[in-house]
């Protein structure tokens, strides 16, 4: 075997280990923070992820201090890994980040990966279509990205050796009222991060021929 399939087998090795290790963890060190700038190296690594457009219509809300954990604690529910883990992160979706479709498409050309009248082009396009789309609609595809990002940011931590759990728990109404999300926000998720106190329980997934069908669904 060549030093570079020796490298990329132990590479391939270590991102399955991830997969593998992530679990939901609801039971956090109190006593591990993780420090801002490392928290944004993994929002950074998260938002490597895949979007519709390219539009990148996540934003993050980082609670981390004990005052505002505690205010979230009952819009949660009570759940502890709330105030117990390192920080709660909001995952938003922008429903107007065709906004930032200028930005996004003028850093394409200046890296060049796009000539500028292309870029043109697409801005213009996705503004239009963007901005005319139903509400609906608009809310789907932010929910979607957000799952993306999610995901991908779960994994990024547990690949640094944090832990984290995906809340679905919680009174949205109440939060984007207590925290002042603008309508402009959708509210996706919470992620509770931080350090494992105890692990999080092993499950079992579905047998892969219960979930995966080759070509055509199988009759009901």
């Amino acid at each position: 075997m060549s030093n570079t399939q020796t490298t990329n087998t132990i590479e391939q090795q270590t991102f399955f280990d991830v997969i593998r290790e992530r679990r939901s963890v609801r039971t956090y060190d109190p006593s591990v923070q993780i420090a801002r700038e490392e928290m944004t190296e993994i929002l950074e690594q998260a938002t490597l992820a895949p979007s519709s457009s390219n539009l990148q219509p996540w934003r993050f809300l980082v609670i981390d201090t004990p005052e505002l954990k505690q205010k979230l604690l009952p819009i949660a529910f009570n759940q502890q890994q709330v105030v117990d883990a390192s920080a709660v992160i909001a995952v938003l979706g922008d429903v107007e980040s065709y906004k930032k479709a200028e930005k996004i498409y003028g850093q394409a050309v200046e890296s060049g990966f796009m000539p500028e009248d292309t870029a043109k082009s697409f801005i213009e396009r996705t503004v239009g279509t963007y901005s005319s789309l139903p509400p609906e609609v608009a809310r789907q595809i932010v929910y979607t990205d957000g799952g993306l990002i999610s995901m991908q940011l779960m994994l990024v931590a547990r690949a640094r050796g944090y832990d984290t759990v995906p809340m679905g728990g919680y009174d949205k109404t109440k939060f984007v009222e207590a925290f002042g999300i603008s309508g402009q926000y959708e509210s996706v998720m919470l992620i509770a991060i931080g350090k494992a106190m105890k692990p999080g329980h092993p499950t079992t997934r579905l047998p892969i021929e219960d979930v995966a069908f080759f070509n055509e669904m199988p009759s009901v």
